[in-house]
């Protein structure tokens, strides 16, 4: 039971959630890290680094909301393009280079990165999307489901048994889905698929043996040529922002990188810093974030489904949250 809880905890938001564990995960949110400090304690520098790392995230719409009158695939390209220096000038001063390396000679580890890789480039494009078409509502119901929903993953790809507890709060998540299925007549796709795919990238992560940083480094090197692909397509016809763009526009697209890469390295150097229980307790300020910034400062509407969905989830998370901690605790006596 301990593996589903510990791999619950990485998929958050999540973060995310980028990144976190043992290895890492990258992206919109925080993911939650599995990596205890072995005095299972926490240290103000991880508790800084984490919070500045979540904080960062929850941010992050704004900036994607600036980049509206762009589109999400150029967008998507250039958080891809940009993160590969930051990345790799990172790796270079923590002296992780031969790490990286070693993984580019590899061809099992370039499958298995090749699909993180896809999963989070489509988690990405998702995100993106949703802020700058007016779905942030969606996109934090999204990540405030990831933690809940990785449990369940849990217990249907590893065969774990759930607990009362755990039972509980999944059986809220699922009614608030259906509060809002009910209300729209449809499912609510955006948040789901936000959740979905967050959630496969996190347990196919699970398996690729590499840091958190180099992790990051290598998926977004894959996605390198893609990127670079589309870009020079929309600039043979004209239509590439980065090139043709405004002189806004053109800083905003090189900036993809630094506010893609620096939350995601930032968090992963925090996490492994802190006890799970704090993590635990922390992923949920980026999601929280988001929620905030959609209501007042998009001015999304927030309706009677909304109000009765968003509650509904909220008190599973406490529920899931409180019976984590209250483990953490008896495991560190």
């Amino acid at each position: 039971m301990a593996r589903v809880r510990m791999y619950a905890a990485q998929v958050s938001g999540g973060a995310r959630r980028a990144e976190g564990l043992a290895s890492t995960i990258m992206s919109d949110t925080p993911p939650v890290t599995l990596t205890a400090r072995p005095e299972n304690e926490d240290s103000l520098r991880g508790f800084l680094f984490a919070l500045a790392a979540y904080l960062m995230w929850g941010f992050l719409p704004l900036y994607m909301k600036a980049l509206s009158n762009i589109g999400t695939l150029e967008v998507l390209a250039s958080r891809v393009i940009w993160s590969v220096p930051v990345a790799l000038a990172i790796l270079w001063w923590l002296g992780r280079t031969s790490d990286l390396k070693a993984a580019l000679r590899s061809p099992r580890m370039l499958g298995m990165a090749a699909l993180t890789a896809a999963l989070i480039s489509v988690n990405w494009g998702i995100y993106v999307w949703s802020i700058q078409t007016g779905h942030a509502l969606d996109a934090a119901l999204g990540y405030y489901i990831n933690p809940l929903f990785s449990i369940f993953l849990g217990a249907a790809l590893l065969g774990e048994k759930l607990n009362a507890t755990q039972k509980l709060a999944i059986g809220l998540a699922v009614a608030a889905v259906a509060v809002m299925t009910f209300d729209a007549g449809g499912l609510p796709i955006i948040g789901l698929s936000l959740t979905v795919t967050w959630g496969f990238y996190a347990y196919c992560k699970k398996s690729l043996p590499i840091g958190p940083n180099q992790g990051f480094t290598l998926e977004v090197m894959l996605l390198l040529p893609a990127a670079i692909g589309w870009v020079a397509w929309e600039a043979a016809h004209g239509r590439s922002s980065l090139f043709a763009g405004s002189t806004r526009d053109i800083l905003l697209l090189i900036g993809c990188g630094p506010v893609t890469a620096l939350p995601l390295m930032t968090y992963a150097n925090g996490a492994k810093l802190l006890r799970l229980s704090t993590i635990g307790i922390m992923q949920y300020i980026a999601p929280t974030m988001i929620f905030l910034t959609a209501v007042f400062i998009f001015g999304e509407e927030f309706g009677q489904a909304q109000m009765i969905a968003f509650p509904l989830i909220w008190l599973g998370l406490v529920i899931y949250s409180t019976a984590m901690f209250r483990r953490a605790r008896a495991a560190g006596r």
